[in-house]
C-alpha cells in the first residue's frame, strides 16, 4: 500500500515550472537553451522596495506578525483598492498570504465541499483546476476561442452554471493569453452572475497594471457593486512590482470569507515574511513610475514577438492586451513532419520539437486547457527574444 495520499493522483506538477526546470537542466548540461517558460519579470525589484526590506531587518522587524499581516500592510492594500479600483475594503476584509496561489488555496479549502463546481474559462493558469481538485471541487472548463479573443461569453457562462456551481474564476489580463476584459465585457458577465446568487467570483487581477495600447482595466466588484459581497478580488506584488521571490499575495473580500481563510492560514504558513510585508508597504505606498517604464519595454517586446511569430510558417499569433505572454496557434504545423520523419500531432509534439531542434523552451497549450497553442513569456531581454523567435522560425521552416 502506498503511503502517498490518493488525492495527489488528481493533480500534476506545474507544467510551467517543469518547462523552466527542464531548460535549466539542459543549460547545466551544456546545451544552448533559451527559456521562455517562466512567468517572471526580468526587471529587478525597485530600489526603494529593497531598501525598505533592508531597513526592516536593521530595525529588528523579524518576528511573528498577525496572520493577515501587519496593520500597515493591510491599510496600504485597502488604500490601493480604493485608489486603483474604487473599492472600499476595511482592514478586516483583507487577506494576505505567501503569494496569490496561497490565497486561492485558502479560499478553496475554506469553501469547497465534495462535488462543488468551479467554472474555469480555458485557456487558464495551470494551477486553478489542480487547486480545486485538491479540495474535492469539480473543475468545469469553458473553452474560450481565439475568435472570441480568448474571453468567456455571457452565453457560455450562463450555460456552464448549475445548482452545484460554487465559484467562477476570472483572470484579466490573462495568463496564458494576455487577453483582457473591457468594462463592457465584464458588465455583460455580471448581468448573468446577478441572476445566480449561489455563484462566488474569484477575480485574479495579478496583471492589472501590465496593460498596453491605452487599455483601461476594470475589475468585477467595481463594475457591479451588487456582486462585491460574493467576490474575492485577488492581487499581489509579484508581477507589476517585480517581487516574485518576496511571496506576497493579497485579496479583498467579505468578512464571512476572509475569516475562514484566515483560520486555514493559521494552521499552515501563519503569515508571509515580515520583511516582505514591510517591503510591500513601501511598494504600494511609494512611487509607481517604474511600472510604466517597464510596460514600455514589455510592449516593445510584445510587438517584436507577435511580428516575428506571425512570420513563422504554420503559426498565428494574436496581439494581447496585457500581461507578458503571447499564445500563438501552431495549428498550421499539425500533421507536418520533422527532418527525421516524426509527425507533429499535438502542441506538445511541437514544443518538444522546438526545444530539441533549436533549444527554445516554451509551454504547450494543453497545459492551459486549449490546444493547439503554446505560451511564450516575453519577460526576458529583447536580444534573447529576437534570437528565440528566429530559432522558432527556423524550426517551422524545416517542417515539411
Amino acid at each position: 500500500m502506498s503511503f502517498v495520499a490518493s488525492r495527489l493522483s488528481l493533480i500534476k506538477p506545474s507544467p510551467t515550472i517543469a518547462v523552466t526546470q527542464k531548460a535549466r537542466d539542459l543549460k547545466a548540461a551544456g546545451r544552448d537553451v533559451i527559456g521562455l517558460g517562466a512567468g517572471e519579470p526580468d526587471f529587478d525589484t525597485p530600489a526603494h522596495i529593497i531598501e525598505a526590506g533592508k531597513k526592516a531587518m536593521d530595525d529588528g522587524l523579524t518576528r511573528y506578525t498577525p496572520i493577515n499581516a501587519i496593520p500597515e500592510l493591510r491599510e496600504a492594500i485597502s488604500a490601493k483598492f480604493k485608489r486603483d479600483n474604487g473599492l472600499d475594503y476595511s482592514v478586516d476584509e483583507i487577506a494576505v498570504g505567501c503569494g496569490g496561489k496561497q490565497i486561492i488555496f485558502n479560499a478553496f479549502m475554506a469553501t469547497l465541499n465534495a462535488g462543488d463546481e468551479v467554472i474555469i474559462p480555458a485557456p487558464y493558469w495551470v494551477s486553478y483546476p489542480d487547486i480545486a481538485l485538491l479540495f474535492e471541487g469539480k473543475p468545469v472548463f469553458v473553452e474560450c476561442t481565439a475568435e472570441n479573443g480568448f474571453r468567456i461569453t455571457p452565453e457560455d457562462l450562463e450555460a456552464a452554471i448549475t445548482p452545484k456551481t460554487k465559484w467562477l474564476i476570472m483572470n484579466s489580463p490573462s495568463n496564458p493569453s494576455g487577453a483582457a476584459y473591457t468594462r463592457e465585457d465584464l458588465k455583460a458577465l455580471t448581468d448573468v452572475l446577478m441572476r445566480h446568487d449561489q455563484v462566488w467570483i474569484l477575480t485574479d487581477d495579478i496583471y492589472e497594471h501590465i496593460i498596453y495600447d491605452d487599455f483601461e482595466f476594470s475589475t468585477i466588484a467595481q463594475v457591479e457593486p451588487g456582486l462585491k459581497g460574493r467576490t474575492l478580488t485577488l492581487n499581489g506584488m509579484s508581477k507589476a512590482y517585480c517581487m516574485t521571490g518576496w511571496r506576497v499575495g493579497y485579496a479583498g473580500g467579505p468578512k464571512e470569507l476572509i475569516g475562514p481563510m484566515t483560520k486555514v492560514q493559521s494552521q499552515s504558513t501563519t503569515h508571509t515574511s515580515s520583511i516582505s510585508q514591510v517591503a510591500s508597504v513601501a511598494g504600494l505606498n511609494g512611487p509607481h513610475d517604474f511600472i510604466q517604464d517597464n510596460n514600455r519595454v514589455f510592449k516593445e517586446r510584445r510587438d517584436l514577438v507577435v511580428s516575428m511569430l506571425n512570420q513563422a510558417s504554420g503559426l498565428s499569433c494574436p496581439t494581447p492586451e496585457g500581461a507578458f505572454y503571447v499564445y500563438p496557434s501552431c495549428a498550421g504545423t499539425i500533421g507536418k513532419k520533422t527532418a527525421d520523419g516524426k509527425t507533429i500531432e499535438t502542441d506538445e509534439d511541437f514544443i518538444t520539437y522546438v526545444l530539441e531542434s533549436e533549444g527554445v523552451a516554451v509551454v504547450q497549450g494543453a497545459a492551459f486547457g486549449l490546444s493547439p497553442y503554446f505560451r511564450v513569456s516575453y519577460a526576458t531581454s529583447t536580444e534573447l527574444l529576437e534570437d528565440a523567435c528566429q530559432r522558432i522560425q527556423r524550426a517551422c521552416a524545416q517542417l515539411s
